[in-house]
C-alpha cells in the first residue's frame, strides 16, 4: 500500500541537524497527518514522548510500541546497562500518561531472533521498526539522525526530534553548586548537598544548601545529564551497569548511583579546578632528562585528592611539548591534557584490545590513568617490556606501596626494567621521589657470602641513599626497610675517615651512610680549607679514601641570609652577591642542608664548576629555589 504521507512538506529550520526537519523537541508530531507514531528506541532511552504527551501535542493520536524495542530495551537491561532500564522505565510512564490522556497506547509487530538482537548494532532492529512503521501507514518517531535518514530514503513518514537541541538551550543544574575553588559535588537523596572546596591537602567539605537533596531533584539532574551527554561534544559514557553510570561530561566526571547498588539515589560530580605546567613543581633536572633521553617507566602515586591526575597531565603534556608522541590510556577519560595528545578507552571494554592497537600507533609514552587491577598491572607490564615509555597513576599512602603493588604480579628481577622511577604526590606538590636498580649482592642485614642473590635496590632520588631492598626470601619476595648499617666493616670505613680528617678538626664527627657515601661535620673555620679552591681539596680526599663525602658544619650557623644572583659562564656557575661582601667567607645553604663554605672573588662571584659533585648541588638548589647564601 502507497503511503499518503511519503511526499508530504516539512518545515525548513536550520537549528535542526536534520535538514528539512521541524524541530521536533517543541512537538513538530503535531502537525503530521498521520494518526499512529512508532516510536523507535533512541525516542524513548530519550524520554522525549513522554514530554510530547503531557504537553498535549500527541492528541487524538495512537502510539504503537513495536516489540522489536521492548526486546531490545530488555537485552540491555539484562546486560546491566543504565539505557535499558530508562527506556522500559519511559514505556511504563507512557501508558500510565495514555490512560489520563485518553491517548491508546499498543504493542505490535513479531520479536526479534538472538540473531537480529545480535546484529543490533548493525542496524538490523532498527529496520524492523522501520518496516512496522511503513506496514502500519505511520509516522516513525525517532531521535537517531542515521534512523531518521535511512526512514525518509525508505519512503517512511519520519519526525525527527534532534536529541538534545532543548537540552542543550536549559541552563545546567549541575553548575549551581560549583565554584571556582570547588573540586566534587556530592548530592544524596535525604541529605543536604555538600561540596570538597580548596587546593590540594587543604580541601574542606563544606554544606552548600540550606535544604535536602529529594529524590525527584536527582532523577531530574540525572536526565538531564545522559541527555546531554549525548549530544555535547567531548561526553562521554564511560561505564553503563545495573544502577551505576559514569559519564565524562566536558571538565565534569560524573557518577550515578541507584538502588539496588547504592542504598539511595547519589550524584558525584568531580572536576579539576586548576592546569598547571610542569615548570610549577620544580622537577629536578635530572628526571626530566631520565625522562627524555630513554623510555621510562615512572610511577607517580598518592592518596586520592593529593593531586596526581593533575601532575600527570602536566608531564604529558611536558613530553608531548619535547617532540615525542604521547596517548593515553584512562576510563573515564578526565586528564586535562593538549589536543595533539589522544586519550584511550578500554577497546570493546577491554585493555588488552586497546593495547594491541596502541602498539600499531607506536607511541614514545603511554599514560595510564588509575593502574587498579591485576590486569591492568600485566598490560602496563607488557607494553613497557615492549619499549613503550610509561607514566602510570597509582593510588598509594607512601611511595613504597606503589611499588608493592607490583610485586607477586610481575617477576622480581623484571620490576627495575618496568618502573625504574616513583613519583609521590602529596597536597599537590612533589613529597619523594624513588629510583629502582637490580643489583647482585647479599642483602642488608646478612653476613653470609653464599647469601648473595638478584636484589632490587630503591634509593631516594635526591641522597642516593638506600631505603629499602626487595629480594626472594624462601618461595616470598619480600620488601625490608633497610637501616643504618652497624658492621665491622663500616666501623673501619669510619675510623679511617675520622683518621684522616682529625688533621683539619681533631674533634671531627663521621656518619657512614652507606658503602660509598659519608657525612663529615667539622666546625664551621675550617670548611673553607677543608674543601679547597673549586673544591679541588675534597676531590682529592675523595679519590684517596674511596668514598663520597659531605662536608656540614657541627652546629647551625648563626649567620643572616643576604641576596644573590644565580649566571652561568662556560663550564662555571656564578654566584653574584653584593660587592661589600668582596674577599669574606660565605655559607650556602640548600634549604637547611649545609653545601660549602666558600670566599667571595673579585667583583662579588663565587665561581664553581658544573660538572663538578659540588656544582651539581649548587645547581639543583638553585632550580628547586633552595639556594641561600649566609654571612
Amino acid at each position: 500500500m502507497k503511503n499518503k504521507n511519503t511526499n508530504r512538506k516539512i518545515s525548513q529550520n536550520t537549528a535542526s541537524p536534520y535538514p528539512n526537519r521541524s524541530r521536533g523537541a517543541r512537538g513538530s508530531t503535531s502537525t503530521s497527518k498521520a494518526k499512529i507514531i512508532v516510536p523507535d528506541t533512541s525516542v524513548l532511552v530519550s524520554k522525549k514522548l513522554s514530554r510530547l504527551i503531557e504537553s498535549g501535542k500527541l492528541k487524538d493520536k495512537q502510539i504503537l510500541i513495536p516489540n522489536v524495542v521492548i526486546d531490545e530495551l530488555q537485552a540491555q537491561a539484562s546486560t546491566g546497562r543504565d539505557i535499558g532500564f530508562s527506556g522500559l522505565e519511559e514505556i511504563k510512564k507512557i501508558r500510565e500518561l495514555g490512560k489520563k490522556k485518553k491517548i491508546k497506547v499498543d504493542f505490535t509487530g513479531k520479536r526479534p531472533t538472538f540473531e537480529e538482537i545480535r546484529l543490533a548494532r548493525k542496524g538490523r532492529l532498527d529496520a524492523l521498526i522501520r518496516d512496522v512503521a511503513k506496514e502500519m501507514n505511520a509516522t516513525l518517531l525517532t531521535s537517531d539522525y542515521v534512523q531518521a535518514l535511512v526512514g525518509e530514503a525508505e519512503g517512511v513518514s519520519v519526525d525527527h526530534i534532534p536529541s538534545g537541541s532543548s537540552v542543550m538551550n536549559k541552563e545546567f543544574a549541575l553548575e549551581k553548586y560549583f565554584t571556582n575553588d570547588t573540586q566534587s559535588v556530592h548530592l544524596k537523596a535525604g541529605a543536604y548537598p555538600v561540596a570538597k572546596r580548596g587546593k590540594p591537602g587543604e580541601v574542606i567539605l563544606h554544606k552548600i544548601g540550606k535544604n535536602k537533596i529529594t529524590e525527584d531533584d536527582l532523577k531530574k539532574l540525572g536526565d538531564q545529564i545522559v541527555s546531554r551527554s549525548r549530544v555535547m561534544e567531548n561526553s562521554f559514557m564511560e561505564i553503563s551497569r545495573k544502577g551505576a553510570v559514569v559519564i565524562q561530561l566536558g571538565n565534569y566526571r560524573i557518577a550515578i548511583t541507584k538502588p539496588p547498588f547504592s542504598n539511595a539515589t547519589e550524584i558525584t560530580a568531580v572536576r579539576p579546578i586548576a592546569k598547571v605546567s610542569i615548570e610549577d613543581y620544580e622537577l629536578h633536572k635530572e628526571i626530566e632528562n631520565r625522562i627524555l633521553d630513554r623510555s621510562s617507566g615512572v610511577l607517580v602515586s598518592g592518596p586520592p585528592g593529593s593531586g596526581k591526575s593533575t601532575f600527570t597531565a602536566s608531564l604529558a603534556e611536558f613530553i608531548d611539548k619535547k617532540g615525542k608522541i604521547v596517548k593515553t590510556f584512562e576510563q573515564p577519560r578526565d586528564l586535562q591534557v593538549g589536543d595533539s595528545i589522544t586519550q584511550y578507552a578500554p577497546l570493546e571494554g577491554d585493555w588488552e584490545k586497546a593495547a594491541e592497537i596502541l602498539l600499531l600507533v607506536r607511541p614514545d609514552y603511554t599514560v595510564f590513568d588509575e593502574v587498579r587491577k591485576t590486569r591492568d598491572f600485566k598490560i602496563f607490564s607488557d607494553m613497557r617490556l615492549a619499549g613503550v615509555g610509561m607514566v602510570g597513576v597509582v593510588h598509594a599512602t607512601n611511595p613504597v606501596d606503589a611499588i608493592q603493588r607490583f610485586l607477586g604480579r610481575v617477576e622480581l628481577g623484571v620490576i627495575p626494567h618496568i618502573i625504574d622511577t616513583v613519583i609521590f604526590i602529596e597536597a599537590g606538590k612533589i613529597e619523594s621521589v624513588l629510583e629502582l636498580s637490580l643489583t647482585v649482592k647479599v642483602p642488608s642485614g646478612m653476613v653470609e657470602a653464599d647469601l648473595s642473590r638478584p636484589v632490587v635496590e630503591v634509593r631516594d632520588f635526591e641522597t642516593k641513599k638506600l631505603v629499602y631492598e626487595i629480594y626472594s626470601y624462601g618461595e616470598e619476595t619480600i620488601m625490608i626497610p633497610v637501616k643504618e648499617a652497624k658492621s665491622p666493616v663500616n666501623d673501619l670505613a669510619k675510623q679511617s675517615v675520622e683518621q684522616f680528617m682529625s688533621k683539619y678538626d681533631p674533634s671531627v664527627e663521621v656518619e657512614i651512610i652507606s658503602a660509598d657515601r659519608a657525612v663529615v661535620k667539622v666546625n664551621e673555620n675550617v670548611i673553607a680549607r677543608l674543601i679547597g679552591k673549586q673544591g679541588k681539596n675534597i676531590d682529592e680526599i675523595e679519590k684517596q679514601l674511596g668514598i663520597h663525602l659531605s662536608v656540614e658544619p657541627k652546629s647551625q650557623t648563626l649567620k643572616q641570609e643576604i641576596p644573590w644572583h644565580y649566571e652561568e659562564s662556560g663550564a662555571h656557575i656564578l654566584i653574584r652577591i653584593a660587592n661589600e661582601f668582596i674577599g669574606e667567607q660565605v655559607d650556602v645553604y640548600s634549604g637547611d642542608d649545609f653545601i660549602f663554605s666558600p670566599y667571595v672573588g673579585k667583583k662579588g662571584l663565587i665561581k664553581v664548576k658544573k660538572k663538578s659533585e659540588l656544582g651539581k648541588k649548587v645547581l639543583h638548589s638553585v632550580v628547586s629555589k633552595r639556594l641561600k647564601v649566609l654571612v
